[in-house]
């Protein structure tokens, strides 16, 4: 992307309008999420079916995130996220209108495939501001995320309360999202290519440099899925909770991690991405072994509450180490996202699978496990940081100190 000189206050307000756009998206996901009980009603199907439909947010987003730099290349990095949220935020109306199980599917293939683009550009222009910063805000953003999905959850939750109908809701939901989102977008960094600038390619491979980070990341996520899915079953299954219990151990897990990230940029501002992501695998291995030990409902939900704390900041951090590791950080920020939807799409599956063949808590001792690589993989996120230019607010590049 092309240079533009800014001053610190263009910075700064750059920061709050890509954090409104990352509330803007997670908001569309809580939207959805609470509906999705009157989408399988209306579409009339079956448990096994709606597995089949929900796993294909996954795989568009997968198929489609490639082409977010592609995107960003061709119309610039402000005016492609105003296209991509906005096509996001409309796409929430769509599997509410799906009457089977074959457009429900295609409906949620195009929800995926809108999330995951608009996720690259919001991430790449994030790390763009912090690079500008010259400290952490990653987290935060994600954290600004989290609060979104919060709001929009509980804005569902009502609705449903209501007996409203979800076209009705999301219809009313995406006008208001879609507004926010573009009024957000007008203060973004309007970063554009370099007249000498090779466009990226339209699909290719996560480069190399993303591989090893977007490992960290597939440990993050695949305990956060685990988590977000089964902590509730698990309160129930094998401790015999109630089902308000199980539920409110789901909804602690998801405010620990909103709370982690919107002040987790303060940690790894003073201890550094590597450090952090380490004491939050101890962490999190930590929490894990309490759920695998559990006898009372206390201390699994403990043990949940440390794994969220734990993983909370990674996925971020992995975004930031990729925006730095290469010439082209939507293309590295694509390859990281790839890989950890992958983990979300495998995750739950996996998890369920190895609780059929033994039970929930061999489940949660590979979730563990998994945690473990977050403590032995932190260093790769120091990639890129050395030897990096940032660019100070007069435009001249000065080295990075961050480790």
């Amino acid at each position: 992307m092309g240079e533009v000189v800014y001053d610190m206050s263009d910075v700064k307000r750059a920061r709050y309008a890509v954090a409104a756009v990352f509330a803007v998206h997670g908001a569309v996901t809580g939207s959805f999420a609470t509906r999705v009980p009157w989408i399988q009603d209306h579409a009339s199907l079956g448990a096994g079916q709606l597995g089949l439909a929900l796993a294909f947010p996954a795989i568009g987003a997968s198929v489609a995130m490639p082409l977010a730099g592609r995107i960003s290349h061709t119309f610039g990095a402000r005016n492609a996220l105003r296209g991509l949220i906005s096509l996001w935020t409309l796409a929430l109306i769509l599997p509410s209108l799906a009457p089977n199980l074959y457009t429900l599917c295609l409906a949620l293939f195009t929800y995926g495939a809108t999330a995951g683009m608009a996720d690259v550009a919001m991430n790449a222009l994030g790390v763009e501001v912090e690079n500008r910063l010259h400290k952490s805000i990653m987290s935060g953003l994600h954290g600004w995320w989290s609060a979104g999905a919060l709001i929009g959850s509980a804005a569902g939750t009502l609705a449903a309360h209501l007996g409203s109908d979800a076209r009705l809701h999301h219809a009313l939901a995406a006008a208001v999202l879609t507004v926010l989102g573009l009024g957000a977008c007008q203060w973004v960094l309007d970063l554009k290519p370099t007249e000498d600038e090779e466009p990226p390619p339209r699909f290719t491979l996560p480069p190399r440099s993303a591989l090893l980070i977007g490992a960290v990341g597939f440990c993050a996520v695949f305990a956060e899925g685990a988590s977000l899915d089964w902590s509730a079953v698990y309160l129930r299954d094998q401790l015999g909770t109630s089902a308000g219990l199980a539920a409110a151990c789901t909804t602690g897990f998801m405010l620990t991690m909103a709370v982690a990230r919107l002040l987790g940029d303060t940690v790894v501002n003073r201890f550094g991405a590597v450090r952090t992501v380490r004491a939050g695998g101890v962490l999190a291995v930590l929490g894990g072994l309490l759920v695998v030990v559990a006898d009372r409902p206390a201390v699994a939900m403990g043990g949940f509450g440390l794994l969220g704390l734990g993983i909370a900041v990674v996925v971020p951090l992995c975004f930031a180490a990729a925006g730095r590791s290469g010439p082209n950080p939507s293309q590295a920020i694509a390859g990281v996202a790839t890989i950890t939807y992958t983990s979300g799409l495998v995750a739950p599956s996996a998890i369920g699978t190895l609780a059929q063949a033994t039970n929930l808590m061999v489940s949660f001792g590979l979730v563990t496990v998994l945690a473990c690589g977050l403590a032995v993989l932190a260093g790769v996120l120091r990639a890129g940081d050395r030897d990096r230019p940032t660019v100070t607010p007069a435009g001249a590049a000065v080295p990075d100190p961050r480790p």
